[in-house]
């Protein structure tokens, strides 16, 4: 991959891009609220379960095939539809948005407004940038967007939160890896506690992030 690539990927799945992304928590703060995840223990446990059985595992196949699509429209219906929650649906569609809107202003495409991971896919096919650091970089980020959900919503100093996201990493390349092969119908989600937190969440108060 050539070196403005990675680049690219590293600005848009960094903090720093305008997605909104520190407002959204993926159901974990309903799960810190239950008593659920109380340790960095339960926090890389939670993350390995969301990754490998949930929303990761979906997102992957999702954005490889806005990669491949000359039409990531048709994917992003699916997509929206898999969404188990309305605030699951606002996470991925609101932060899609925001990045579709941010890429086409900067990098001059056309993008419409699509829910995160077929954007990603989208707007990678379209820079020639490879699809599984494209993969690698989305899931990373994903995990990493997590772990600092958890640092404000539990106690979780910075070293520790390092150390999760550190050993998180390698999974993260082997599910790229998988979703190389993998095809619309492998689609599907069995980690049942994460969606339910992500559902219940919508009626917690107080609150600090938006799902």
């Amino acid at each position: 991959m050539r070196t403005d690539g990675l680049l690219t990927l590293m600005q848009w799945l960094s903090p720093g891009f305008p997605l909104g992304t520190f407002g959204y928590s993926h159901g974990l703060e309903q799960a810190v609220a239950d008593g659920g995840i109380t340790s960095a223990d339960d926090l890389r446990d939670w993350l390995r379960a969301v990754l490998t059985d949930g929303t990761g595992r979906n997102d992957a196949i999702l954005l490889a095939e806005g990669y491949r699509s000359d039409d990531p429209t048709q994917i992003d219906t699916l997509a929206r539809a898999l969404a188990p929650s309305r605030e699951r649906l606002l996470e991925t569609t609101a932060q899609g948005e925001s990045f579709c809107s941010t890429v086409n202003a900067v990098w001059g495409t056309d993008l419409p407004p699509l829910s995160l991971p077929v954007a990603v896919g989208a707007a990678a096919r379209g820079q020639d940038i490879p699809l599984e650091p494209a993969l690698q970089a989305y899931l990373h980020a994903f995990a990493a967007g997590l772990v600092s959900a958890a640092q404000r919503a539990m106690p979780l100093g910075q070293t520790q939160a390092q150390r999760v996201l550190a050993e998180i990493t390698p999974l993260c390349q082997s599910m790229a890896a998988t979703a190389l092969t993998q095809t619309l119908d492998d689609l599907g989600s069995s980690a049942f506690m994460a969606e339910i937190a992500a559902m219940r969440h919508e009626t917690l108060q107080p609150r600090i992030f938006r799902s």
